[in-house]
């Protein structure tokens, strides 16, 4: 009376709201190992990218080690570590590129400093002091544009350069862009003598060492004896660095200063004309000049 009777179809048979317990426990047991191991493998692999790309505040907080630059500049160590990075700069994607475009022809190309006199150059910033591996290593290579509007310099920071270890200084990079902006307001000037008569930098990114960077110059205005530059530095894959703007001045004693001598300091043309006035920078007190009788 209050049992209702199953169909013979369901006779001997047991019904299951849930798996057998012994498919369930097997269920639960490898839950747990599976879970861990993709955990283990996804650990693996976010390590080792970390390891290679890591991310610029683990970089920058946690930079790696790395030794100092070598006492001796000379040392067949220090000459080989300056060879291979030389080859390292002829074989940039980005240079081999700009080689290779069809107004290549309209831009020369220069290293300067590379014939500069030993007894000067030993007494130069950035040629001297500052030359060498894990400083600056290589002589800079220079695409300018044949009617000295643009120009784009190549050149590689190392670790000595750094201010925050791991990040080059600020105030490397204030020089550098003086001095390749410089360069290209000089070409422009009248008697190509020039000082700096301001220097505005915006620092947009963290500049790493150990890498090679590009700087882009042109000029924008030329006035009289004044000459308005800007310029970029740029990693190898364009990210912005460093935007500067400057203005150059050609002093008013100019023509006492002889430009002859001062041509391998900031590079020259391949074919220089005779009595043609390369750029210079102003020399430290030297006279320049001695044959000219001064007043």
């Amino acid at each position: 009376m209050f049992f209702r009777r199953l169909p013979r179809s369901l006779h001997g048979r047991r019904l299951f709201s849930t798996p057998p317990p012994a498919a369930n426990q097997t269920q639960r047991h490898w839950r747990p190992l599976t879970t861990f191991s993709a955990v283990a493998v996804a650990s693996v692999v976010a390590g080792t990218l970390g390891a290679i790309y890591p991310p610029p505040p683990i970089s920058i907080l946690f930079p790696r080690a790395a030794p100092g630059p070598p006492a001796d500049a000379n040392s067949p160590e220090s000459l080989a570590y300056s060879a291979q990075l030389e080859e390292k700069l002829q074989e940039l994607p980005l240079l081999k590129e700009l080689r290779g475009r069809e107004d290549a022809n309209d831009w020369y190309e220069t290293r300067p400093y590379q014939n500069f006199p030993e007894e000067r150059r030993v007494n130069n910033l950035t040629a001297g002091a500052l030359r060498g591996p894990g400083k600056l290593a290589l002589v800079p290579l220079i695409r300018v544009k044949n009617d000295e509007s643009e120009s784009l310099v190549f050149l590689h920071l190392g670790r000595g350069l750094c201010g925050h270890d791991g990040i080059i200084h600020g105030g490397l990079l204030a020089t550098l862009l003086d001095e390749t902006l410089a360069r290209t307001a000089i070409c422009n000037l009248p008697e190509k003598v020039g000082v700096t008569a301001n220097l505005s930098l915006n620092y947009r990114a963290p500049t790493m060492a150990d890498q090679f960077v590009v700087i882009k110059t042109k000029i924008q205005e030329v006035k009289g004896r004044k000459a308005t530059v800007t310029g970029r530095v740029e990693d190898l894959n364009g990210t912005v660095l460093v935007e500067a703007s400057a203005m150059f001045v050609q002093p008013r004693y100019a023509k006492l200063l002889h430009s002859d001598q001062l041509r391998k300091l900031m590079g020259e043309p391949p074919a220089v004309v005779k009595g043609h006035e390369e750029p210079v920078l102003l020399a430290d007190g030297q006279d320049l000049n001695p044959k000219h009788k001064h007043r």
